[in-house]
């Protein structure tokens, strides 16, 4: 039971670092992002995919070693939806990702380049559809607990 608790608060946990720091990544990835604010914002979207990953360990941690078992959650279309949905956000946040390292390369390159403000827009707007899937996260979790 401790092994369970302990898996739980550790994915919840994950679960809120990963939202805030997408929410931190939206405020930073402005209109006027300089090429200083560049490197800043490249370590936080390292950081995501990190913890992204580390929320799949602990998430699929408490699918084979926590009360309910693998049984249970592979049974869940809740459960199958809201892996869906985390599969979105991850395929979804590739696109900033890219953007990010391209204009991170163009100015070492190119000491006054600044990102173009229309592919900032679509960075943010990405982001923000990201933002809005993760939303549905806990209802699915909610669901899932509850055997629906």
């Amino acid at each position: 039971m401790l092994t369970d608790l302990l898996l739980a608060i550790v994915h919840h946990l994950l679960v809120f670092i990963l939202f805030a720091i997408l929410a931190v990544e939206l405020v930073w990835m402005k209109r006027e992002l300089t090429r200083e604010g560049l490197p800043r914002l490249a370590r936080l979207d390292m950081i995501f995919g990190i913890v992204a990953g580390l929320v799949l360990v602990a998430g699929f941690a408490r699918v084979f070693y926590g009360a309910k078992g693998y049984e249970y959650y592979f049974a869940s279309h809740s459960f199958w939806t809201k892996i869906a949905a985390f599969v979105a956000i991850a395929l979804l946040s590739i696109y900033p990702t890219l953007k990010i390292i391209a204009w991170s390369r163009r100015a070492k390159r190119e000491p006054h380049f600044v990102p173009p403000a229309a592919e900032i827009r679509r960075a943010r707007f990405v982001m923000h559809i990201e933002a809005t899937i993760f939303l549905l996260i806990p209802i699915f979790a909610a669901a899932m607990a509850r055997g629906y």
